[in-house]
């Protein structure tokens, strides 16, 4: 939503899951970001950094609607996203992250895997950029996807968690 000052207005609420912080950011278009980590005060910086662009806000409304389904997604990964979502990249950023959505729960793809299924066979460095990139923890599941032999490698919000979350969805 675009607010009196001509900039997007981007709402947010945090709160704590099994992962530790969670933070969960809507636009007037969907959630724009959900973020993990230990500390929710750096989260909201993150957020901040993410979107200079827009007057960013702390609510109690729809965001805190929003934190608690997104808590429930971190709870349980085999469930359905029911979040409307508003990944902001590149259009191969958008294809990479519909990519991963087709991944089901207790699977994992290589970042090749993924590049291969996208047409792109020769682009799995630029997957691995894109899941990088994704905003939108458990939503988007970049957790599912691991080096060529199912190593796991980085993870934006940690290894620890990236390992976690694939443990969680094979019980």
């Amino acid at each position: 939503m675009i607010n009196d000052t001509g900039r997007d207005t981007i709402r947010y609420a945090t709160g704590r899951c099994w992962l530790g912080g969670i933070l969960v950011a809507s636009s007037a278009s969907g959630v724009c970001a959900i973020l993990l980590g230990d500390d929710t005060d750096a989260l909201a910086r993150d957020l901040r950094q993410r979107f200079l662009d827009a007057d960013v806000i702390e609510d109690d409304g729809d965001a805190v609607r929003h934190l608690a389904d997104a808590i429930d997604l971190v709870e349980a990964p085999t469930r359905p996203v029911v979040l409307p979502l508003d990944p902001r990249g590149t259009a191969f950023q958008q294809r990479v992250w519909e990519a991963l959505r087709e991944i089901p729960a207790g699977s994992t793809a290589s970042y090749g895997d993924v590049a291969r299924r996208l047409g792109e066979p020769r682009m799995a460095r630029e997957v691995a950029e894109a899941c990088a990139a994704n905003a939108l923890a458990v939503a988007i599941p970049c957790h599912r996807v691991v080096k060529t032999g199912g190593a796991i490698s980085g993870y934006r919000w940690g290894v620890r968690r990236k390992r976690a979350l694939l443990q969680r969805e094979a019980a």
